[in-house]
């Protein structure tokens, strides 16, 4: 993982979007270094988190080149050049299943590492 996918699963992270999973697609193909996917549970989720996303980058100089889904909010695309991020309704994800297309790219996840102020055990 690099300073740049970080920086996108930690964005990703304080919108509450889960699953964060990067996939290293360097020697694979040439479409992307990177594939950096989540899931949301609703539309406006899923806006929120490429909303962030882009705003975030933005106040750092850096632009999305191209960016899709914003019709239908099941996918929505933003295209970093080196990093391809895909913000995803669960149920979309589950049916793209972008995971097992790329199967042979090295996969990593990351969590949210923050602990609930609150222990129900």
């Amino acid at each position: 993982m690099d300073k740049f996918t970080t920086k996108v699963a930690d964005i990703i992270l304080s919108k509450k979007g889960y699953d964060i999973k990067i996939l290293d697609l360097r020697g694979l193909t040439t479409i992307a270094d990177y594939f950096v996917i989540c899931s949301a549970d609703s539309d406006v989720q899923v806006k929120s988190i490429a909303d962030e996303i882009d705003d975030k980058l933005r106040e750092e100089g850096i632009k999305c080149y191209h960016k899709e889904g914003y019709e239908s909010l099941n996918w929505v695309l933003l295209d970093y050049f080196d990093v391809v991020v895909h913000v995803f309704r669960k149920e979309a994800r589950e049916f793209y299943n972008l995971e097992k297309l790329w199967l042979d790219a090295p996969a990593e996840s990351v969590e949210d590492n923050i602990k609930p102020l609150i222990d129900n055990d």
